[in-house]
């Protein structure tokens, strides 16, 4: 049985923020980032872009590595989703690139970062811009930690520089300003 997907709807845009997989309450609410998660990362666009929410989710494409709510692990939490089913879901972003031919990508968390760049640690490559090639395209990429409560990480330094940092990269990258 399959379980609800989750989309951002039809946004067309030049910049693509990519999620790891919706949460549980998701699928109720009937969009990405729409609990805990959200809050804080719709905060961190409105301090870097000056953005509401709304505003937010009309002018980036939000996409996922995974579409479908992966379930909860034995121990509690949010279980990450296996390389099945993200092999599954990744002809949805191979797509989605090619629509919209993107000038900047935003993956959020090491998930969704991992489907474009090497990812070791948080503190390598959040707070850069890189180059990353896809589905014969080009484009920029960068990469902003999850805004899980489960994470310290941007709650502590170098995390809130770091993300600081990314967040001023994201409001100057000319795909904002790009219709």
């Amino acid at each position: 049985m399959f379980k609800p997907v989750v989309s951002g709807g039809p946004v067309v845009s030049r910049v693509i923020l990519v999620g790891q997989a919706p949460g549980d309450k998701e699928p109720k609410m009937g969009r990405p980032f729409a609990w805990t998660a959200g809050k804080t990362l719709f905060k961190w666009f409105q301090g870097a872009l000056g953005w509401t929410e709304a505003e937010v989710r009309s002018r980036i494409y939000f996409a996922a590595v995974c579409r479908c709510f992966p379930g909860k692990k034995a121990t509690g939490g949010d279980r990450v989703p296996d390389p099945d089913e993200i092999a599954a879901c990744s002809h949805w972003i191979d797509r989605e690139l090619e629509i919209l031919r993107p000038g900047l990508v935003i993956p959020v968390g090491k998930l969704a970062i991992g489907q474009f760049l090497e990812v070791g640690r948080l503190d390598d490559c959040i707070g850069r811009v890189f180059q990353a090639r896809r589905v014969e395209l080009n484009f920029d990429v960068i990469p902003l930690p999850h805004p899980s409560g489960a994470s310290p990480w941007h709650r502590m330094e170098p995390g809130k520089t770091l993300l600081n940092k990314a967040l001023g990269q994201i409001a100057t990258h000319p795909a904002l300003a790009d219709p």
